[in-house]
């Protein structure tokens, strides 16, 4: 099956000079948990609900911030006809749980855990995925110290 046949066609976009609190309040209006940050069409950074909670709220940062500032960048992409195994593999790889698509430049869509679960009709896979992205995204130290 190919990615964009379980993708979001609808990204919701900002630029990376918006501020944070605008990011924020553009999540809450649309309803999603991430932004995803474009210059010219072109991806730049990915900012999640999770990055302003640990990068803007945690350390003091002033709601004024650039979201750009905070964002995760370069930005990992994969293709519209992306396998979805491949479209799982590089997101374990990078330990990202959203992977925007781009079509040529062109961003297309966006595939999050969530889309992997609702649309394969699998949510075994996608809470392995889940598990592995999790251990992908944290330092070693954190698995030694817990006993993992």
């Amino acid at each position: 099956m190919e990615i964009r046949q379980v993708m979001t066609e609808s990204v919701v976009t900002a630029d990376p000079a918006t501020t944070v609190q605008e990011v924020a309040a553009l999540m809450r209006e649309r309803n999603v948990g991430s932004v995803v940050l474009v210059r010219d069409g072109d991806p730049v950074g990915l900012l999640t609900d999770r990055d302003l909670t640990v990068s803007v709220l945690a350390d003091g940062r002033a709601p004024s911030d650039r979201a750009g500032d905070h964002a995760s960048s370069p930005v990992v992409t994969g293709g519209p006809g992306m396998d979805v195994e491949e479209a799982a593999r590089l997101m374990v790889r990078h330990g990202i749980r959203r992977l925007p698509i781009v079509d040529g430049a062109r961003l297309t869509g966006i595939v999050t855990l969530d889309d992997l679960a609702v649309r394969t009709g699998d949510p075994g896979l996608v809470a392995q995925l889940a598990s592995q992205i999790t251990r992908a995204a944290l330092p070693d130290y954190y698995f030694h110290q817990r006993g993992g």
